[in-house]
């Protein structure tokens, strides 16, 4: 049976990465060139790290289901990036960062992984603005920060309220460099459907071109999982719609474990759900929690007037509004850990203070009129306007505020039609980001050989809580300069290798099972669509694996899912053809895959008998609404190993050691 080596190095925690690359081997330039290595994904962790593999000399083979690398979800990223530069003078340090992860994660991270990222997070900053990424800047010309929740300095780089979309382009710039060179061949439009292990180790894929409909086999001397999180399972979730589980879920099947599946991202700040036919969710950046103030009703009688459109909240009295974050946690504000923060909303909106327009009232305000009367009033100042009417200040102070926003402002209006410059935007928590993901060592290597994971498709560095912007932080850090450094520890075993054969059995096998199954889809004379079983599996994962989670809604939810999974197997039909673009064979194969996963991110939620971070169970709560951990008994990260069905999955537990970071409740007020 396999067993759990994280191979952390040894030494004091600061001296743990410059030791450990001080120590493994290496491969030189000349021997790179013979080793092929495979990224599966090209966001900012794959698409980082393929261009770095392929500068320093081996064969990369990128694979994105996309039309281009510049389609990937990292996109969407919004607010910023974190990084301890201390540019701010504000006590912030690579021990502050590390610490602040930690904490934001609910003392459920190893601790290793978390200072390392902290520790290279330098490095990104100068690595972006070396390729051209428009960093927000001040007055004086230097890199701009602001502030994001579970934090008390500013230590995040944005470019205005699109970081994602500029960070990929320089991450593209350099893969688009290493692609005309011939170092990396990328392969758009591909699907990875199962990985290929030769004698114990991953030596390749069978992947679909999803143009064609060929099936193609595509060997390598490692590969690289770069696939992304699963929030999908959820349905409604602020990832693309094609954002999934398959690539990790295929290596788990092949004996990679699969890490605390449980641990998911509620992200406070998104557009509330407006519909049944609704497909996917927006984000608002939480960036917007910088300067918005979070508020609801104190009267329940005004919460119901709002709901039956008879007020209008610019007309609630400020006596009257109730601004709970900055109620109930006094020394973080509005700037609290998403988890927190969307706990809070729910409680309020449970207890019949939300301003949504459905039965729930499933809905809190954001609101910038303070922020923008206090920038307008700033700029009157400077101007020398000192006898500026209200009128004029709030002018000054709008255009202020879309300089800082505008871009989020605009996405907002066009969905919802309301000018959050003048109304409070309506904001409600939603699936955002997943922490769990594929068991890697401090190497990112996965449980099988030569199989890696990077970025959101591992479980390494965020607990039970991601806090806001350091999603980025850790894909360009995987990709740049973490994975770089450790594959080589492994490939320099392969330099004699020589090029990996597809028309070995192994290979054989692989492409058989992905036809097979493809076959049955197209085969399978159901009744139902696709969407029809996501959407039953999302509502059973939001209402009883959600953002509070007790024992009888898991088991009542591992039950559901299994008779869903059921079903689907009987009764999905999926028309078309195999043969070319057929949207619909896609959507099954990853829809297929979810409901495995839901399962077991249900069992998992059902066995942590604790509440920590985005993990809330009802049953180990204060009596605030606070979660309560059990380090007695929980303090490890779970690893799962598959057996067959889900409720077979075997746990192995990796104990979770803190040696630099005292383990104590954390504390927001």
């Amino acid at each position: 049976m396999t067993k759990l080596d994280s191979k952390i190095p040894q030494g004091p925690i600061a001296d743990k990465w410059t030791n450990h690359k001080n120590n493994i081997k290496l491969v030189n330039p000349a021997n790179k060139r013979l080793i092929d290595v495979i990224v599966v994904g090209t966001g900012l962790a794959g698409g980082s790290a393929a261009a770095t593999l392929a500068e320093l000399g081996y064969n990369v083979k990128a694979f994105c289901y996309q039309d281009s690398p510049r389609r990937a979800h990292s996109i969407a990223a919004q607010g910023g990036i974190n990084a301890a530069k201390n540019y701010q003078g504000d006590g912030d340090s690579t021990y502050r960062l590390f610490y602040d992860t930690v904490k934001g994660g609910d003392y459920r991270s190893r601790e290793a992984n978390v200072y390392r990222l902290a520790e290279v997070s330098a490095n990104i900053i100068d690595q972006c603005v070396a390729q051209g990424v428009p960093f927000a800047r001040d007055y004086g010309g230097l890199l701009d920060n602001r502030s994001f929740g579970g934090v008390q300095v500013s230590r995040t780089f944005y470019a205005k309220g699109q970081t994602g979309q500029q960070l990929l382009l320089g991450c593209y710039s350099a893969m688009s460099r290493q692609i005309g060179k011939g170092k990396i061949k990328m392969y758009n439009r591909h699907e990875m459907l199962d990985l290929v292990i030769v004698n114990g180790k991953a030596r390749g894929i069978i992947a679909r071109n999803l143009v064609t409909g060929e099936v193609e086999r595509h060997s390598a001397h490692a590969v690289v999982i770069a696939s992304g999180g699963y929030g999908n399972v959820f349905f409604l979730s602020t990832n693309a719609m094609g954002s999934n589980v398959s690539a990790g879920w295929k290596v788990h099947k092949k004996g990679a474990f699969f890490a605390n599946p449980c641990y998911t991202q509620i992200h406070p700040t998104c557009i509330p759900q407006h519909g049944d036919q609704q497909s996917k969710l927006t984000l608002m950046s939480e960036s917007l929690r910088n300067d918005g103030r979070i508020w609801v009703p104190k009267k329940k009688e005004d919460a119901e007037a709002v709901r039956a459109g008879k007020l209008d909240p610019t007309n609630i009295a400020e006596e009257d509004r109730d601004y709970y974050l900055e109620r109930r946690y006094p020394s973080f504000g509005n700037l609290v850990p998403r988890d927190v923060a969307s706990r809070a909303a729910k409680e309020r909106c449970d207890a019949g203070y939300g301003v949504g327009t459905n039965e729930t009232g499933e809905a809190v305000y954001l609101d910038f009129s303070s922020a923008i009367m206090r920038y307008g009033q700033e700029e009157a100042n400077v101007k020398g306007y000192h006898n500026a009417s209200q009128t004029q200040i709030r002018e000054l102070g709008e255009k202020v505020v879309e300089k800082k926003y505008g871009n989020l402002f605009q996405m907002y209006e066009k969905i919802t039609a309301d000018n959050p410059y003048k109304t409070p935007m309506k904001i409600y928590p939603a699936v955002h980001y997943t922490m769990g993901g594929v068991w890697v060592d401090y190497n990112l290597m996965t449980t099988i050989p030569g199989c890696y994971a990077i970025g959101e498709a591992n479980f390494s560095d965020h607990g039970a809580n991601r806090l806001g912007a350091s999603a980025l932080m850790q894909g360009l850090a995987d990709g740049y300069f973490v994975l770089p450094y450790t594959i080589g520890d492994y490939l320099a075993d392969d330099i004699r290798t020589g090029e990996i054969s597809t028309d070995l059995p192994e290979f054989d096998e692989a492409e058989k099972a992905v036809k097979d199954r493809i076959d049955f889809f197209m085969n399978n004379k159901g009744s139902k669509s696709v969407d029809y079983f996501h959407k039953r599996l999302g509502k059973v994962m939001w209402n009883k694996v959600g953002m509070a989670r007790n024992a009888q809604g898991l088991n009542e939810a591992i039950a559901e899912i299994k008779q869903i999974r059921e079903e689907f197997w009987k009764d999905v039909k999926v028309p078309g053809s195999a043969e070319g673009i057929n949207q619909e064979l896609e959507k099954a194969g990853r829809v297929a895959d979810f409901l495995e996963l839901g399962e077991l991110f249900a069992r998992d939620a059902l066995e942590r008998e604790e509440s920590c971070g985005g993990h809330f169970r009802e049953e180990h709560s204060t009596e605030e609404g606070e979660a309560m951990r059990d380090d007695a008994n929980y303090t490890y990260v779970s690893a799962w190993e598959y057996k067959g069905e889900p409720s077979d999955a075997v746990v192995h537990k990796e104990p979770l050691v803190y040696e630099n970071i005292e383990l104590k409740t954390r504390s927001y007020k």
